[in-house]
């Protein structure tokens, strides 16, 4: 039997939060390696420009970055062992969080063509 689709059932507005904290995590000058094995400090956040911001070598709709900014986003994906929060300034990204199949990063990281 395959393993089940978003098996802790994030709600879309979790997953899209958790795409980002993944995507933030592998990025130079936002993430760095955290004390604790296998986990990333998610240090800097990316700020939207009108209905979009860039990261790294994606661009994203803004609208897909309201997580970033909602406490209770962040309370729950810690909840769920994804991350440890430090609202709204960083999070610790877990090996689970890491690990874990959102299904949205096709969806949500467009590469940019422009800087």
């Amino acid at each position: 039997m395959p393993p089940k689709k978003n098996p802790l059932n994030l709600n879309t507005l979790q997953l899209k939060t958790l795409t980002l904290f993944q995507a933030l995590s592998g990025l130079e000058g936002y993430a760095v390696p955290a004390e604790e094995a296998g986990h990333t400090l998610i240090q800097r956040l990316p700020h939207a420009h009108g209905d979009h911001f860039h990261l790294g070598p994606w661009v994203l709709s803004a609208a897909d970055a309201t997580g970033l900014g909602n406490e209770a986003a962040w309370k729950a994906l810690e909840r769920k062992g994804l991350i440890k929060s430090a609202f709204p300034r960083a999070c610790i990204l877990t090996p689970e969080g890491h690990a874990y199949d959102t299904g949205m990063r096709q969806a949500m990281l467009h590469e940019a063509h422009h800087h």
